[in-house]
């Protein structure tokens, strides 16, 4: 190549180089702003402002600053756009559904652990059809009312064990709560029998499970704002999450692999009893990757449902805690509406309205997935003027919106007479479980469930504050919850009794 001819390239390649800036800084001169928020730095942007810990108040308080229910961050060219109120979030996530259902790509949970192959995290387009066949699987097993009630012998049988465990060693609810909510899951998905007290299966999928919520947190690992430090080894200064990746995708390979495993063999014995796998193992031509989707699609039952519903009974039981007028009263209603003789059941739900109104309080109050699950936009949009990125983030900040003084007055108030009346607000379940074509599949086993246990709680115990046996004094509760994806009420204790006599009876005649 000659001089000439090298300059002659270079000056080509210099005016392309002109021509592509100016067609960057004029689309961007053309398209409108980014939501409003704080202001970054040069870079990282707003990295250094995003929040390691409920991120939901952080979000709340920048939307009070900024005078706006939709904001945006970015962290190294990467949006983040926070919506703040239930009407921006229906608008975009149901109405818009078609561009915002994807899943962003998360580096440590899903991609180095593999936990984007399950429903919750996979991507809605990619691979073509699988989001829609694993939908399929959750919706033909529990996907509406009359399916879930086919499973009321099975809620009910490790219901009345858990009322029996209640009795005996009440300071121990939260385990109890586990035990029950894993149980009844693990036998529908897998037709397993949880053994006791300690199940090997049961402790395998909770320790999966801890390690997803671990490491899908919001801000937990660097490596998801910034992906290229998957490549850093583990040896080196502060890569120490590299070397969790090796043990945590174990155990979610085995978490997947096990209990599936279980089914198959007694299949092939003719001594496996009907659950989703089995069903749906019937009815596959021993596709691998039919299999494959099954087995993601089961795990998927118990970590998608079971955190979250032991959270949403965690989060009841600290609401009658504090409220024990509303306890009282909810109580006097299971009295006139079940009578003396039984336990309540489903069937008594449409007349226990009190109980309805303090259960879905306390899913507002509380909210167990306050951010729910992010949301990916495949495709540039505009809302209000604003500019919503292609492969930006959306997060809809649930908490906040269970919490907005427009819709719910004194939000912060344990209030359930706020659901009843000629004038009642806004129902919040359809809030917390999702929007648009991401609501949760489970909605009806999880309610199932949630409503069975609060009612037989309420009808046969007391949930008191403790008194130290040594001052004589009241401990004192409060209102706490931890951080994470799913936030549940922080340790705190509390005297669970029977009512009287007859409910010891009648729950030792029940088990």
């Amino acid at each position: 190549m000659t001089m000439a001819s090298f300059i002659g390239l270079f000056d080509a390649l210099a005016l392309l180089l002109v021509v592509l800036l100016l067609k960057v800084l004029l689309s961007r001169r053309a398209r409108p702003p980014l939501p409003p928020g704080p202001k970054g730095y040069p870079l990282i942007g707003n990295l250094r402002d995003m929040p390691s810990g409920h991120a939901w108040k952080t979000f709340a308080a920048w939307g009070e600053k900024h005078h706006s229910d939709i904001l945006s961050v970015t962290t190294f060219g990467k949006s983040l756009i926070i919506l703040n109120s239930s009407n921006v979030a229906f608008e975009l996530l149901d109405k818009r559904s078609t561009i915002y259902s994807d899943r962003p790509t998360l580096v440590m949970g899903g991609e180095l652990l593999g936990w984007n192959t399950g429903l919750p995290l996979s991507r809605y387009k990619n691979p073509p059809g699988r989001f829609r066949r694993l939908r399929r699987m959750f919706h033909g097993v529990i996907g509406t009312k009359p399916l879930t009630e086919k499973f009321l012998g099975i809620e009910e049988k490790w219901n009345r064990l858990f009322l029996r465990k209640l009795l005996e060693r009440p300071s121990e609810f939260t385990e109890h709560i586990r035990w029950m909510v894993g149980s009844i899951i693990l036998e529908i998905t897998y037709g397993y029998p949880v053994k006791e007290p300690v199940d090997p299966i049961v402790e395998l999928i909770d320790k999966a499970l801890h390690q997803f919520l671990t490491a899908t947190a919001p801000g937990a690992f660097l490596v998801d704002i910034v992906p290229a430090l998957r490549y850093v080894p583990a040896w080196f200064p502060g890569a120490s999450w590299k070397r969790k990746v090796t043990s945590w995708a174990k155990t979610r390979s085995d978490a997947l692999n096990v209990p599936f495993n279980y089914v198959k063999d007694h299949m092939a014995a003719g001594t496996a009893p009907p659950s989703l796998v089995s069903n749906l193992l019937e009815g596959s031509d021993e596709n691998t990757e039919q299999e494959f989707d099954i087995m993601c699609a089961a795990t998927s039952m118990h970590g998608a449902g079971s955190d979250t519903t032991v959270a949403a009974i965690n989060t009841f039981i600290l609401a009658m805690t504090l409220n024990p007028a509303v306890q009282a009263a909810a109580q006097a209603e299971l009295d006139r509406v079940v009578g003396p003789v039984r336990l309540p059941t489903a069937s008594d739900r449409k007349d226990l309205v009190y109980l309805e109104a303090v259960i879905k309080e306390s899913l507002r109050w509380g909210p167990v997935l306050p951010l729910g699950l992010p949301h990916r936009v495949t495709d540039d949009d505009v809302y209000e003027g604003y500019f919503i990125p292609k492969d930006c983030t959306v997060i809809a900040n649930i908490w906040q919106m269970l919490h907005d003084p427009a819709v719910y007055s004194n939000p912060h108030v344990f209030n359930p007479d706020r659901f009843l009346g000629a004038h009642p607000e806004a129902d919040p379940s359809s809030l917390y479980f999702g929007f648009g074509r991401r609501i949760c599949p489970g909605i009806h086993l999880a309610e199932l469930t949630i409503f069975t246990t609060c009612a037989t709680m309420l009808y046969l115990f007391d949930i008191t504050k403790t008194v130290d046996r040594v001052t004589g004094q009241t401990i004192s509760v409060a209102a706490e919850f931890t951080g994470g994806l799913v936030s549940r009420p922080k340790p705190f204790a509390c005297d669970i009794q029977s009512r009287s006599k007859r409910s010891e009876s009648l729950i030792r005649s029940v088990v």
